[in-house]
């Protein structure tokens, strides 16, 4: 599905600095390299440097638009809904989903008059990894948009510390581990 060679931007585009989630403008013109294409989005290293843009300006990359999921649509409990969204979300460095890598230790909802409130734990492979802000964005972007949820707060901890027996065989199987 990807490209490995250097392509020209098309046009300008918004995308976000990995690891740190500032917003840059990607200028028409500029010579980029896509790393990754999942979870509607795509990962390209420019400049020097890697950025996440939206798969809904994959035309700009001379790629597949990617629409968002209607996550309003999906079928099941909140919860089940909730899950689902999560698996969306991918690291920009790693091609696999954060809930198959062990990354949400809890998903924990409590229902409001007008709603519900949700509060997901999650961490990282290692403390000093740098994709936390670009991770929480993506999470709280794509549950943000679930009309159930009033309230959102998604917090990066790092206990107990993530190793790998965390992942599921799934994802063991993607990064050649099994």
């Amino acid at each position: 599905m990807l490209n490995q060679d250097t392509i020209e931007v098309r046009r300008d585009v918004d995308a976000l600095l990995i690891p740190s989630g500032v917003k840059i403008k990607i200028q028409k013109g500029s010579l980029v390299v896509i790393t990754q294409a999942l979870g509607n989005s795509y990962t390209v290293y420019v400049n020097g440097n890697l950025a996440r843009v939206a798969g809904k300006d994959g035309d700009a990359l001379s790629m597949m638009v990617l629409d968002d999921l209607d996550v309003n649509v999906i079928e099941g409990t909140l919860e089940e809904k909730i899950w689902e969204t999560l698996k969306t979300c991918f690291d920009p460095e790693i091609p696999v989903n954060i809930v198959d890598l062990g990354l949400v230790y809890e998903c924990k909802i409590s229902p409001a008059e007008a709603g519900s409130h949700v509060d997901i734990k999650m961490t990282l492979t290692a403390p000093g990894c740098g994709m936390g802000p670009v991770l929480v964005a993506d999470i709280e972007q794509k549950l943000r948009q679930m009309k159930a949820i009033i309230d959102l707060k998604v917090e990066l901890v790092f206990d107990p510390p993530w190793d790998r027996s965390m992942m599921t065989d799934v994802a063991k199987l993607q990064l050649g581990m099994l």
